[in-house]
């Protein structure tokens, strides 16, 4: 090997480090962006839903009986609600680990009971939405509502230790 070509690989490899160091920097400056985006989309989603059952309950009720779900008249007002309260706490991002926990559940029920048959291979429940909503609520549920969320003030006001009694 010539003496240029170890000086131009050394030349390659410190623009390819350069590179890779901005793009860590840019990419640590965002790490609030994806827990937030995923609480608004989801919270959104159940908000709606959940307000959309709470004023439908008698045809959901008759939707779960007919999928074989116990209980349909005490679970429809449950999941409803449910849907509607634990999806306006991830909008918030208040008690976000807690809510995700409820919703989770909803989900697989939703999977194992309503979308059963649509389930033929792996990537078929791979494409559905509610198994997106499950992956992203177990990651919210893992590591919490990020930054930019009421969790995160609370986490903060907690921490600030207290102000001296005026003297």
């Amino acid at each position: 090997m010539s003496p240029d070509a170890g000086l131009g690989m050394q030349l390659e490899e410190s623009l390819i480090e350069g590179h890779r160091r901005r793009i860590i920097s840019i990419a640590s400056r965002l790490d609030w962006l994806p827990p937030l985006v995923a609480r608004v989309a989801l919270g959104m989603t159940f908000l709606r839903t959940g307000w959309v059952a709470l004023h439908a309950l008698p045809e959901v009720a008759v939707y779960f009986a007919k999928l074989g779900i116990p209980a349909p008249g005490v679970l429809a007002p449950l999941v409803a609600a449910v849907e509607f309260l634990c999806g306006g706490l991830l909008l918030g991002g208040l008690l976000t680990r807690l809510a995700s926990l409820p919703l989770l559940a909803t989900m697989v029920v939703a999977i194992i009971t309503a979308k059963r048959e649509e389930i033929h291979a792996m990537r078929d429940l791979f494409g559905m939405a509610e198994f997106l909503y499950v992956a992203l609520l177990l990651w919210l549920g893992a590591f919490g509502a990020g930054l930019v969320s009421l969790d995160a003030l609370v986490a903060r006001r907690i921490r600030r230790p207290a102000a001296p009694p005026p003297a």
